[in-house]
């Protein structure tokens, strides 16, 4: 056995859109979602004990999973305490278009100021063996 890791993907590096206002993109995603770093909305990934997260690629033959959403793409951001997360973004005047509870995790999704459609979720705990 070789200890030298064979070349592959290791995970989502970033997300990179146009929008109409670069900064005032980068200051609603500070003071709206609480994400930003030194190029934009930066975070490291955080796992919480007995939990195994994962980052997924997903393809659609057609657009109504990200209307109405104005591109042909959507943001999904993990979420620690969605419900929580929810109501402070009721309280910032944030529309919330929807919620679900699917049981393998809790949804909600929101317009960034570019029409961008973010999906907000909040994994369930995923026991380790």
């Amino acid at each position: 056995m070789s200890d030298v890791e064979e070349p592959r993907v290791t995970g989502l590096g970033g997300v990179f859109y146009i929008a109409r206002d670069p900064a005032a993109t980068r200051a609603w995603y500070r003071e709206v979602l609480g994400i930003e770093g030194p190029y934009g909305p930066q975070f490291a990934w955080e796992a919480e004990p007995k939990m195994h997260p994962y980052s997924l690629i997903s393809h659609f033959e057609d657009a109504s999973y990200i209307e109405p959403g104005q591109h042909g793409f959507m943001i999904n951001l993990r979420v620690h305490d969605l419900d929580g997360f929810v109501e402070k973004l009721r309280q910032a005047k944030v529309e919330v278009l929807d919620t679900a509870d699917e049981g393998y995790g809790k949804f909600a999704w929101i317009l960034d100021p570019n029409g961008v459609k973010i999906e907000l979720w909040e994994q369930v705990v995923d026991e380790l063996p």
